[in-house]
C-alpha cells in the first residue's frame, strides 16, 4: 500500500510540473517581442490579420490558451510557422530520434566510463590512481560540450580522419556527438561514485564483512555496489535532461537535424507552436524518466520511500 501510495504521489507531481511547464512556455513565448508573421518584406497589414485569424491569434491570450490545451489533449500539436506545409507533430518526428538517439548513447557512454572510474578510485582510496582519475574527472567538469565538441572534431574528423565531421546519413557522422556528451556527464557520474562507494565502504557491516575475512572484492560488489550506486541512480534523470539540452548545441557543431536545431529555429522564426511542442516533448520525456529514475531508487533503497 505505501508503494502504491508513493508511485501515485510522484505521477500527480510529475503531471502537476508538467502543466505547469507547458503553461509558462505558452505565455512566455507569446511575451516575446516580434511574431511569426513578421519578414524581412513587409506584409500588407490586411494579409497579417487574415493569417491571425485562420490561426486563432485574433482571440485573446486566455481563449488561445485554452484552444490550445484542448489541442494538446487530442495529440495534435499544431501546425508549423516556420516549416511550412509542416505540422509540429511532423517536424518532431523527424527530429526527435535523432536528439534520442545522442542522449540515449551519452548516457549509455557515461555510465560505461563514469561507474567503473569511480568505483576504481574509492577502492583505491589516497592512491595515485585515485589522485589522477579524480584529477581528469575534474578535467572533464571544467571543459564544457562547446569546448569538447570542437576539439574532437578537429582531432578524430578533420585530422586523422576517423569519423565524418557533420551529417547524420553515416553512423559515423553522431558518434563524435554522443562520445562529446557522454564524456562530459562521466566525469560527474565518476565523483558521484566514488564519494558515494566510499560512504557505503565505511559503514559498520561492511567493517563486519572485513573482519570475517571477506575477499575484497566480493566487499565492493556484492555488498557496497548496489547502495553505492543509488546516488547515481538519483542523478540520472537530471543526467538526461543536461544530455538533451547539452545535445543543442552538439548538433550545431556537428550539423544533426535533431530536436536542437529545429527548437532554435523555432525561437528564431517566433514558431510558437513548434517552441511549445518542443518543450512539452522534451518535459514529458524529462519527467517520465525521473518518474521511472524514482521507482528504481525506491527499489535499491527502500528508505526513499519514507522520505518522500
Amino acid at each position: 500500500m505505501d508503494s502504491l501510495r508513493y508511485l501515485l504521489s510522484r505521477l500527480a507531481q510529475s503531471v502537476f510540473a508538467l502543466f505547469c511547464i507547458i503553461t509558462l512556455t505558452f505565455f512566455l513565448a507569446r511575451l516575446a517581442p516580434g511574431g511569426p508573421f513578421l519578414d524581412e518584406k513587409k506584409i500588407p497589414e490586411h494579409l497579417v490579420e487574415q493569417m491571425k485569424r485562420n490561426y486563432g491569434f485574433d482571440k485573446p491570450l486566455p481563449l488561445q490558451y485554452v484552444r490550445y490545451l484542448g489541442l494538446l489533449l487530442q495529440g495534435d500539436l499544431g501546425p508549423s510557422f516556420g516549416n511550412k506545409g509542416f505540422t509540429v507533430n511532423e517536424v518532431i518526428a523527424e527530429g526527435f530520434p535523432v536528439s534520442f538517439v545522442l542522449g540515449i548513447c551519452g548516457l549509455a557512454i557515461a555510465l560505461a566510463i563514469g561507474i567503473p572510474v569511480g568505483v576504481m578510485a574509492a577502492a583505491r582510496r589516497n592512491t595515485a590512481l585515485d589522485y589522477s582519475l579524480m584529477a581528469l574527472a575534474m578535467l572533464g567538469i571544467c571543459l564544457p560540450t562547446f569546448v569538447i565538441a570542437p576539439l574532437l572534431g578537429e582531432i578524430f574528423a578533420l585530422k586523422l580522419g576517423w569519423f565524418d565531421v557533420a551529417l547524420w546519413e553515416n553512423s559515423s557522422a553522431w558518434i563524435l556527438g554522443a562520445v562529446t556528451l557522454g564524456l562530459y556527464y562521466s566525469a560527474y557520474i565518476a565523483r558521484l561514485t566514488r564519494g558515494s562507494m566510499l560512504d557505503v565502504l565505511n559503514q559498520d557491516f561492511i567493517r563486519t564483512a572485513r573482519a570475517k575475512g571477506v575477499p575484497p572484492l566480493t566487499i565492493l560488489f556484492k555488498h557496497a555496489f548496489r547502495g553505492g550506486v543509488s546516488p547515481v541512480v538519483a542523478f540520472l534523470g537530471p543526467a538526461l535532461a543536461g544530455l538533451i539540452s547539452g545535445s543543442f548545441v552538439v548538433e550545431s557543431v556537428f550539423g544533426l537535424p535533431g530536436l536542437g536545431q529545429h527548437f532554435i529555429k523555432a525561437v528564431t522564426n517566433r514558431d510558437y507552436w513548434l517552441i511549445n511542442g518542443t518543450v512539452t516533448v522534451l518535459a514529458t520525456l524529462i519527467l517520465t524518466m525521473n518518474f521511472l529514475v524514482d521507482i528504481l531508487q525506491a527499489w535499491l533503497d527502500p528508505r526513499t520511500r519514507a522520505n518522500r
